[in-house]
């Protein structure tokens, strides 16, 4: 089953209301910037970083979506609810919602 799509406003009702976010990209791609708060976890640490995240619901980003969709279902496998953010970070900046730049300790 894959993974549900969410736009941009429904993400970001998700993140104010405390829902983690991770960044499945490289270090160096989510340093260049990433939704604030995001985790970094790139996606060839799935399954296995599946289990240090935070409990409840996860939304994936990545660029544009490509990875964060097959992350999702990673995590769908190992039994986690995930939701793919539609566009990625790109469209969460082209809405003028908070992206940062630099690295953050996971």
């Amino acid at each position: 089953m894959a993974a549900e799509h969410v736009d941009v406003a429904t993400a970001e009702q998700m993140w104010r209301a405390g829902d983690t976010v991770i960044d499945v990209r490289s270090a160096q791609e989510y340093a260049e910037g990433h939704i604030a708060g995001a985790l970094n976890v790139p996606i060839d640490t799935l399954p296995n970083g599946a289990d240090d995240l935070p409990d409840g619901q996860i939304l994936t980003a990545c660029s544009m979506g490509g990875r964060a969709a097959r992350a999702a279902a990673i995590l769908g496998a190992a039994g986690r609810t995930a939701f793919v953010i539609s566009g990625g970070t790109k469209a969460w900046q082209a809405a003028g919602l908070p992206v940062v730049t630099g690295p953050q300790a996971r």
